[in-house]
């Protein structure tokens, strides 16, 4: 199969080490708006590797038709959120599969019709989280004839030998990405009832709990989004549901110090004037911290995902928990988050590839990626998802 990537940031740049490790990729062509820091990349930790690299510019039309003409299979976007529509319709006007890590929009879903006449592929939410943990949360449900609860816990944050900072976090992505999603609602289900959370009290006490994870130790958790999105991709019966959450997952204190900021509203949307200067309040606060929570060499990050879930199996009260674990691999350079979120990216375009994945139009991890193949393939990367299943009682 032939692959086109786009974007090779810190997650693009993972799936271009994994999809030049493939034996079932036959050609690659990888586009960046820094060509430069590409091939830099490619000679010091890709030698010998047969790689084409060219421009991308979304905005510029005919340069990107150009580059989804260029023989490929499947694209894998890992561009930033607001070019995937972009992208997108221009795949699917090629006649393309395309695969991304972000949540699906509205956009993207004016374009499922247009890429189901076409044959097309489109695979929103295949990274980390979303993405690994969706997949996992199919296979929880497949594994329970009825289901009351269902948690899952997504995350990515220091070992506890770097997580040496008042903040105990350090960030391998953009830290403005980081506060955007810690003032968002979020709506889950609780005593059977929906509950609605406003973005301002997701770290609030009521909200946040404290779950052990096997091989890293108590951490506490918070709501992440909405929960209920996945009701109907899981074929849950709603009024069955006693509780259904997506989390996130801190060192403890964390939640305390963010509410605190947030109730200070350091995290608002409205620009602050500043002796009548518009300043841009998460901006600010992003480029002070950033600086100062990065990775040293030799420090490694924890990338945690974890779905677990309660209910009856032969008629029986049953409960079931699927996890990973994964961490900074020093050879490679790889961060946890970036193994965990290319890799995946790059395994959907490779299950794609071998027609392990049917269908067109917009498909979903929670129901059309297959549990067994996907898991093989994190396992021969060693990423590892360990299996619980007991019944209760």
């Amino acid at each position: 199969m032939r692959v086109l990537l786009l974007g090779t940031g810190m997650q693009g740049r993972a799936a271009l080490h994994d999809l030049a490790r493939s034996d079932s990729v036959s050609a690659i062509t990888a586009a960046d708006l820094d060509l430069t820091g590409l091939k830099h990349y490619i000679r010091t930790n890709l030698p010998g590797a047969s790689i084409r690299c060219e421009p991308v510019d979304t905005e510029d039309e005919e340069q990107l038709r150009r580059l989804m003409s260029g023989g490929h299979d499947v694209v894998v976007d890992l561009l930033p959120v607001p070019l995937h529509a972009a992208v997108t319709s221009a795949a699917i006007d090629a006649g393309l599969h395309v695969v991304n890590s972000s949540y699906v929009d509205d956009e993207i879903r004016r374009l499922a019709p247009r890429a189901k006449q076409r044959g097309s592929v489109i695979l929103p939410e295949l990274g980390m989280d979303p993405g690994i943990d969706l997949v996992l949360l199919g296979e929880a449900v497949r594994l329970l004839d009825e289901v009351e609860e269902i948690v899952s816990y997504g995350a990515g944050f220091p070992e506890p030998a770097a997580a040496d900072n008042p903040l105990r976090y350090k960030v391998t992505w953009r830290f403005e990405g980081v506060l955007r999603s810690y003032l968002r609602p979020a709506r889950v289900i609780r005593d059977g009832a929906t509950a609605e959370i406003p973005a301002t009290e997701i770290f609030a006490p009521a909200n946040i709990h404290t779950v052990e994870i096997p091989e890293v130790g108590r951490l506490e958790a918070f709501p992440n989004g909405d929960a209920l999105d996945y009701v109907d991709l899981l074929g849950l019966d709603r009024s069955r549901l006693q509780r259904m959450e997506r989390c996130v997952l801190r060192w403890p204190g964390h939640c305390a110090l963010w509410k605190t900021l947030v109730d200070l509203r350091l995290l608002d949307d409205e620009p602050l004037d500043v002796n009548g200067v518009a300043v841009d309040r998460r901006g600010f606060l992003a480029a002070a911290l950033e600086p100062q929570t990065r990775y040293r060499d030799g420090e490694r990050d924890v990338v945690v995902v974890r779905v677990e879930a309660r209910g009856r199996r032969d008629g029986r009260p049953h409960r079931v928990a699927l996890q990973l674990v994964d961490r900074r691999d020093l050879e490679s350079g790889l961060s946890a988050m970036s193994r965990t979120v290319g890799f995946a990216a790059s395994i959907g375009a490779q299950l794609i590839g071998r027609g392990l994945i049917a269908g067109a139009g917009l498909l979903s991890p929670v129901r059309d990626v297959p549990f067994e193949p996907f898991v093989g393939e994190l396992r021969k990367r060693q990423i590892i998802v360990e299996q619980e299943d007991s019944a209760i009682g």
